[in-house]
């Protein structure tokens, strides 16, 4: 397993936590490549269960070195809470790397993703307000230059930034929004009080890569997914950097002919939260049910899942925009109480059928799903631990996936813990 990438095959909450989990076991070092606080992975181990925002899913694994890299961003108070929260629980946290080129979310950026978003009014995007947006924006505007990790470890030369900063960004606040100032010295306090508990992470993590892609392997783990991508994704309803397989390279500096394999995670149904178009959405019963029986409701901001049928133009299309080698069937026990399944395989377009998603992704508003249907299985499956115990409706069920996907099925989960899962 030299590297392997796990990406979200489809609006994010796919279950990619579980899955780079359970492959970090073998693997030398776990390392997240993209976002930030605005990731949610929930890992659940011995009926324990654990949700990461910042540190990557490897955690749980004390002898897996786990890396922030360059192409993160990070929010020092909630490393600093973080890092609390799983040592009060036992997790030591001493694996942890952080990279000194990840760019860091400062106070003043969660205050202007707040302010902006209120601007939109009914053009929200849904951010989540963890300031990812205006830290991303300050990272490719370069000047005033984006404060960085390296930046945490000299604090005059951090107040500096934040007086080179807040220069600009107050002013932003004060004629734009007509919001107060920040007062610099405020700003300052807030990020020195997480510095005793981050600095000791702070890194420069090349070398620990290049060891590990020499040794046991490395898990670059994506967050969010492949249509929250700002290229690929339905924009503008999409994240602020690069969930896709290729941003693994980006965030990491792992070459793209160092890579091995790309597990692509798909839930055995949709879900999307936020704008944007949905064409296998179901605002009914069904859709309510999905909902509740998958805990449809999301890790870091709480917001209710819009739910829908699987959408197999969308993983077609994701499994090809990433390359995948395999997919990962995430909550397919979701779907035990179903008679009927429905699996869109084509988008109806102006009288015409498509199998892949329209570059234009403004047309996705547009199209008809194409349906087909599967018998359900009417089986609890949560118990199940082997292929062959599965029933032939769920198999055929996971099979119709993998030919919609193009590529075979790695592993099958049954359920949220590490059990509950079936290798392929």
């Amino acid at each position: 397993m030299p590297a392997t990438v796990v990406v979200g095959a489809q609006w994010g909450d796919e279950g990619k936590g579980k899955i780079t989990d359970i492959l970090a076991e073998s693997a030398a070092a776990v390392v997240r490549y993209q976002g930030g606080s605005n990731a949610g992975h929930t890992v659940v181990v011995n009926g324990e269960e654990f949700k990461l925002h910042l540190i990557p899913s490897g955690i749980l694994h004390e002898d897996t070195l786990c890396i922030m890299a360059a192409g993160t961003i990070i929010d020092p108070v909630c490393l600093r809470d973080e890092i609390a929260g799983l040592r009060e629980r036992g997790v030591r946290c001493d694996n942890l790397r952080v990279s000194v080129n990840a760019h860091v979310i400062m106070p003043y950026h969660r205050v202007l993703d707040g302010l902006q978003e209120e601007a939109r009014g009914k053009s929200s995007i849904g951010t989540t307000l963890r300031g990812i947006g205006p830290t991303y924006t300050d990272k490719t505007a370069r000047m005033p230059r984006s404060i960085r990790m390296a930046d945490l470890q000299d604090e005059s030369h951090l107040r500096e930034l934040i007086q080179d900063q807040l220069a600009q960004k107050n002013a932003v606040m004060e004629q734009l929004f007509g919001h107060e100032p920040l007062d610099p010295d405020d700003v300052f306090d807030e990020v020195a009080a997480t510095l005793d508990v981050v600095r000791p992470h702070i890194a420069d993590v090349r070398g620990a890569i290049r060891e590990a892609l020499a040794g046991g392997g490395l898990v670059l783990e994506g967050a969010q997914g492949t249509f929250l991508d700002l290229d690929y994704g339905t924009y503008p309803y999409v994240t602020s950097s690069h969930p896709v397989a290729g941003g693994a390279c980006l965030g990491t500096g792992v070459g793209p002919t160092e890579i091995d394999e790309v597990v692509a995670v798909v839930k055995a149904y949709t879900t999307r939260v936020g704008s944007g178009a949905f064409p296998t959405e179901l605002q009914d019963e069904i859709g309510d049910g999905l909902r509740e029986r998958g805990a449809e409701y999301g890790t870091t901001t709480g917001r209710p899942r819009r739910c829908g049928w699987l959408d197999g133009v969308a993983l077609r299309t994701a499994a090809e925009i990433n390359g995948a080698t395999s997919i990962a069937i995430t909550k397919l026990d979701v779907l035990d109480e179903l008679d009927t399944l429905r699996i869109a395989t084509a988008y109806r377009i102006d009288g015409e059928e498509h199998t892949r998603m329209p570059e234009n992704l403004d047309r996705l508003a547009e199209v008809t799903a194409v349906f087909e249907e599967l018998p359900g299985w009417r089986k609890s499956l949560s118990e199940l631990r082997a292929w062959d115990e599965l029933p032939d409706e769920a198999r055929a069920y996971v099979d119709r996936m993998s030919e919609l996907a193009g590529c075979p099925i790695h592993c099958v989960s049954v359920g949220p813990s590490r059990r509950q899962t079936i290798m392929a």
